[in-house]
């Protein structure tokens, strides 16, 4: 199941993520960055993930945003093509670090895909459109997918988001909290059970759901108050990443 998991690769924020890439003109600290990381990380492990934690990788200041340069289920790893030729450093790095973890690594050779736009339920796979991946990138990673038996569908970020999973996240099997703004697509009606991020906290809009826990980035309450109210939840405080644009699976691949 796509909210199941039994480890998780991260990696270690290295000092020049005050370089980091963000939309809002913002400079992430390191220490921070550095302590929150290493919460996120523990956060992790008490719910039963064995974390793989990859060191730093210095000149890349995205780098600890893991999930855009790959996709892991399993004990497959698909190694992805950012939609941003300074990240392609990530990639080839992670490719070498993840072969002794996964038996199974295919990699996507062109277009442009980034994690951070692909939303995993169950066997089937949601591809947002964003300036970040393109058609060429999605439709390479649905063949890759399909003999593996899964199945991909193509969709559309909303203008002006940098991935899809910025305005979504799948909080169980069958439900997907999302925005406004993204239900107004109509691309999930009749899909899926949907909760409607509350207004005003649309930055809220990407958690994480591991092992019977929803995992809320701390000051978004009233989309902690929603979820509690069916699920167990876990407040972390991410901050000096959502300076770079960054959510709480951007810093982990879990499988």
């Amino acid at each position: 199941m796509a909210t199941k998991f039994k480890r998780a690769i991260i990696r270690k924020p290295g000092k020049e993520i005050s370089n980091a890439i963000s939309s809002r003109g913002l400079s992430p600290d390191f220490s921070k960055a550095e302590q929150q990381h290493n919460q996120y990380s523990q956060v992790l492990e008490s719910l039963g993930l064995k974390v793989h934690a990859l060191d730093a990788l210095e000149g890349f200041p995205d780098s600890l945003f893991v999930e855009d340069p790959a996709l892991v289920f399993d004990d497959t790893c698909i190694i992805l093509r950012p939609g941003v030729a300074s990240r392609f450093g990530e990639s080839k790095a992670l490719e070498i670090d993840v072969k002794n973890i996964f038996p199974n690594i295919y990699t996507i050779k062109s277009g442009k895909i980034e994690g951070g736009d692909i939303l995993r339920i169950g066997s089937h796979f949601i591809v947002g459109l964003s300036e970040r991946t393109n058609e060429e990138g999605a439709r390479n990673l649905g063949e890759v997918l399909a003999p593996l038996g899964f199945t991909l569908e193509i969709s559309k970020t909303p203008e002006g988001v940098l991935h899809f999973k910025s305005e979504c996240s799948l909080i169980s099997n069958d439900t997907i909290l999302a925005t406004e703004k993204l239900i107004g697509t109509g691309f999930f009606e009749n899909k899926y059970r949907l909760l409607k991020v509350p207004k005003g906290e649309e930055l809220g809009s990407n958690c994480l759901s591991i092992n019977d826990h929803v995992l809320i980035p701390k000051g978004f309450n009233k989309i902690a108050n929603l979820l509690s109210k069916e699920y167990k939840i876990k407040i972390i405080d991410v901050s000096e990443m959502e300076k770079a644009d960054a959510g709480l699976s951007c810093m982990s691949l879990r499988s």
